[in-house]
């Protein structure tokens, strides 16, 4: 697991109170370029002049110019590289905002929401965490342009209001050939202007992630602790449909959801055909699920059979479907086809069972979080 903040050991009085950085490891990078860059020296004893910032590792190496801040980190930071962003504070917090080689990057927009679900993973904070989308907008601008894909998350983004909205206009301008896809439980979306407002923004390629947790309204507001929950985010649903925006359906599968998971599938197959994607989700062991496990904990091979059903429908009714956050071998064969390795690398591990298995490179495996509290006892490694 990688660790994506913490402290430094040593920084430098010059930083600000909170600064970003772009990242370079090119030590031919041209002059004029070096003034917007952090150098980010990996085993250098000396370093190219010119740069605005330096980042280095345990000790200061020789060659950085008087006045030039430097800020030692340690090697839980070394996965650092080239092109990534960081956010620096004067009280010597790091921040890994984004990593130029991974393909899991994430925008936190907030921790405020209007949701209280019980397996919420980012549990929300009333407080104001503006700062966040100031910092988002920065951010943004320093993002390489040929990133493929980039995500949104909370919290509750849409939170926001106007200002979501010109995040979103920001980035079409700074990244147009990056895909965005925004986790959002997709209530504000009920409201005909906002979502009006969403579509204009024209991005060519932008998807909203929507949760809808049971057929049973009831069941829903029960998961996401909302009441009136459930109508809001299906208006949210039809709304953004109706000005043909994409909209993928999520569905975390535990104690609260397994069992109604098929009649969920007829349900989104008979009135929300028309959606991009479908999918569904093991249960990641953080937030507010530690507090919630006795009324969430399912271990995943008793509902191999409620997941396999849904799958068949859904893929009956020839909707776009995927399966994410379960090892391989705790579902049923008919649903590989549908199965994605989805676990983001920064919170990806394996359990030591998984050790002789030969179908690893194929497995989602599990979240760190699992590994440390607790998963299925029924994993048993493909020997062949």
């Amino acid at each position: 697991m990688l660790k994506l903040s913490g402290r430094v050991i040593k920084l430098e009085e010059q930083v600000e109170r909170r600064q970003l950085l772009s990242l370079s490891t090119n030590r031919d990078l041209p002059l004029p370029l070096r003034q917007d860059k952090a150098f980010l020296a990996k085993s250098e004893r000396s370093v190219p002049a010119g740069f605005s910032h330096y980042l280095c590792f345990n000790v200061r190496p020789d060659g950085i110019e008087e006045g030039v801040p430097c800020t030692l980190l340690g090697d839980e930071f070394r996965y650092l590289d080239d092109g990534d962003v960081i956010s620096l504070t004067n009280d010597g917090r790091v921040r890994a905002l984004f990593r130029a080689n991974s393909d899991h990057n994430s925008i936190l927009l907030t921790e405020q929401c209007n949701n209280y679900c019980l397996m919420c993973s980012q549990p929300p904070k009333r407080v104001d965490d503006s700062w966040l989308l100031q910092e988002a907008m920065d951010a943004v601008r320093l993002i390489p342009r040929n990133t493929r894909s980039l995500g949104i998350t909370g919290g509750e983004p849409t939170l926001f209001g106007e200002g979501f909205i010109g995040l979103l206009r920001h980035i079409k301008n700074w990244l147009p050939h990056t895909s965005l896809h925004i986790l959002s439980n997709g209530r504000t979306f009920a409201d005909a202007s906002f979502a009006e407002k969403y579509a204009a923004v024209q991005h060519p390629d932008m998807m909203v992630g929507i949760p809808v947790y049971s057929d049973d309204p009831a069941r829903h507001d029960y998961v996401v602790q909302a009441k009136g929950a459930f109508d809001e985010t299906i208006r949210g649903i039809l709304n953004l449909k109706r000005l043909n925006q994409k909209v993928e359906i999520r569905v975390v599968v535990h104690k609260q959801t397994c069992e109604g998971l098929p009649a969920l599938a007829e349900f989104i197959a008979r009135n929300l055909l028309f959606v991009d994607h479908v999918a569904l989700m093991g249960l990641e062991m953080t937030g507010f699920t530690r507090a919630n496990l006795d009324a969430l904990w399912i271990d995943p091979v008793d509902y191999k059979a409620e997941l396999s059903k849904a799958v068949r429908i859904l893929g009956s009714y020839g909707l776009n479907t995927s399966v994410y956050n379960h090892p391989l071998c705790l579902v049923n064969p008919d649903v590989e086809p549908s199965y994605v390795k989805s676990i983001s690398d920064w919170k990806n591990e394996y359990a030591s069972e998984c050790g002789p298995c030969t179908r690893k490179q194929e497995c989602g495996g599990f979240f760190s979080s699992g590994i440390q509290h607790g998963y299925s006892k029924s994993i048993q490694p493909f020997l062949s």
